[in-house]
């Protein structure tokens, strides 16, 4: 946890006024509050486990169709 006289954000360049910076915190926090809910684990952990990968065609027979058969890359 941060201290109180600790800033949690700091701007580089630029002048926001008070609603952008208030803008920037709500995305911020956010996006930390998302990462520590789990909102990363909902997502396939590789591209094998991904729905994704199915719907893709399905192999067809010929002089190559032995690299359609792999993950494609």
């Amino acid at each position: 946890m941060a201290d109180e006289g600790t800033p949690l954000l700091h701007v580089v360049k630029g002048r926001p006024d008070d609603a952008e910076l208030a803008a920037l915190t709500v995305v911020v926090a956010g996006l930390a509050s998302a990462g520590a809910a789990g909102g990363e684990a909902s997502r396939p952990s590789s591209r094998w486990a991904d729905p994704a990968s199915r719907l893709r065609l399905p192999a067809r027979p010929g002089p190559t169709a032995w690299r359609a058969s792999a993950y494609p890359a």
